[in-house]
């Protein structure tokens, strides 16, 4: 974890002349990714209580993450190949053809097929984004650029909860889609020429080439393991749902032997340790945000403005945990700094779920969520960080491709176990919801045990 900053570096411009227009260009695109993953996570019960689409809750924010695999691969490939560009710009097409899909459903299946669409698209984006400022900021520098893309989640993640509400009410839960569709174009011109300028990998394109379609059946085996992981929990009696489950971890393991660098799925010293620490925050963080605004609104009885106000809080405090971060120097403090985000991710989840374990105010949720958040500000910048560092500039594009995918791939896993475990705790009940939690805290709770091995090489 070597990230100290040389002299020169320290009081160097983030926002140079020569790379201006690609940093916001990608702040830009951290932020339409941020408003839409905040307003539809807020959205989503009124959505679920149009449609009647409980036992497919889980699978909207699942599904999305699977198909988001495929194109993580993919986009890894392009990044290395030919650039940044290519990929960011059909990762963008296909991220607005999802959101269409999803504004114009009649059913909660087809809002499911456009959040899958979307996922494609968003694996893409993210990919794109994350190597093409990654290699135009020198290193000395990520620190603060991924503080500054932890900031950008700041004006979304406060607007994103409220303004979904305000959606719904005025225009119905489809305007939330559409509005972030009609921004899309907008942010293509904006970030189109910043992306084209961005510097193409060194690596040879025969070999890349040769290893695509490979690579890319894995992940199309994985994508479809977490899909019936995801649909499980939708399926009629437990026994089929048991089943299904097994089948979808069993394909979602075995791609993942092939997919991520060997000893990930061992958290081996060194870099598979920080790509399997990445699935288990990101997996624990994401499964406690998408049920928190359905276990507010059902089960508390709060309005969609007041669940989206939790969502907000955790998100200005990732905001500013990241901030912390980016002034931590010297390895000491920074190993420091990704072991106490790890433990502040899994003691606020574990608050958050009290409410429903102990019947205490729904209030100790917001406290717990606001916890998590500042642990996962510290800790998830510092994974992006050390990623960049121990990679050779040849092969950024598919380490950044890697550990989004155990991004995903830890996600769906958790996800499914989720909603596995509400649906058969009640929808309606306290259990489902605190089963879910502790599922949740669990993840990060594992990481922060294995937080030492990323430091060995």
């Amino acid at each position: 974890m070597q990230t100290a900053a040389v002299p020169a570096a320290a009081i160097e411009p983030l926002f140079a002349p020569e790379r201006r227009a690609a940093c916001v260009g990608a702040v830009i695109l951290v932020s339409l990714l941020a408003f839409e993953a905040m307003a539809v996570a807020a959205a989503m019960p009124a959505i679920t209580a149009a449609l009647g689409g409980d036992a497919l809750y889980a699978l909207a924010f699942g599904g999305m993450l699977a198909t988001s695999i495929v194109g993580m691969v993919v986009a890894g490939h392009l990044c290395d190949q030919t650039g940044a560009g290519r990929a960011g710009a059909v990762g963008l097409a296909a991220f607005t053809a999802g959101l269409l899909l999803a504004g114009a459903a009649n059913h909660m299946l087809v809002v499911v097929a456009g959040r899958v669409v979307q996922g494609l698209g968003g694996g893409m984006l993210g990919v794109a984004l994350y190597v093409g400022a990654g290699q135009l900021v020198p290193k000395a520098l990520h620190p603060r650029l991924f503080a500054l893309f932890a900031a950008a989640w700041v004006l979304p993640g406060l607007l994103g909860p409220p303004v979904a509400a305000l959606l719904v009410a005025a225009l119905g839960w489809r305007s939330v889609f559409l509005v972030v569709a009609c921004a899309a174009p907008l942010a293509a011109l904006l970030l189109a020429p910043a992306l084209a300028a961005l510097p193409r990998s060194r690596r040879a394109a025969g070999a890349a080439t040769a290893a695509a379609p490979r690579t890319i059946a894995w992940a199309m085996v994985a994508a479809a393991g977490a899909l019936l992981l995801n649909a499980a929990s939708g399926l009629p009696s437990l026994p089929v749902a048991l089943a299904a489950t097994l089948a979808g971890a069993a394909l979602a393991l075995v791609a993942a032997r092939s997919l991520l660098p060997r000893g990930t799925l061992l958290a081996a010293n060194g870099l598979p340790a920080v790509i399997a620490l990445r699935g288990l925050l990101a997996g624990g963080f994401a499964t406690a945000e998408a049920f928190i605004p359905l276990y507010l609104t059902r089960m508390q009885g709060w309005s969609l403005a007041g669940a989206g106000f939790a969502l907000s809080t955790g998100a200005l405090l990732w905001s500013a945990g990241s901030a912390v971060q980016s002034r931590l120097q010297g390895e000491a403090s920074r190993r420091r700094g990704l072991l106490a985000g790890f433990v502040l991710v899994a003691a606020g989840i574990a608050i958050a779920a009290l409410p429903a374990l102990l019947g205490v105010p729904g209030f100790m949720l917001v406290a717990g969520w606001a916890l998590a958040g500042f642990g996962i500000g510290l800790a998830f910048p510092m994974l992006s960080v050390l990623t960049l560092l121990l990679s050779p500039p040849a092969e950024q594009g598919r380490n950044a491709s890697a550990l989004q995918l155990s991004d995903a791939l830890c996600s769906s896993v958790a996800l499914a176990a989720a909603g596995l475990v509400f649906a058969q705790g009640g929808a309606h009940g306290r259990a489902g919801f605190a089963g879910v939690m502790l599922i949740a805290s669990a993840l990060p709770a594992l990481g922060a045990l294995l937080a030492r091995r990323t430091l060995a090489q």
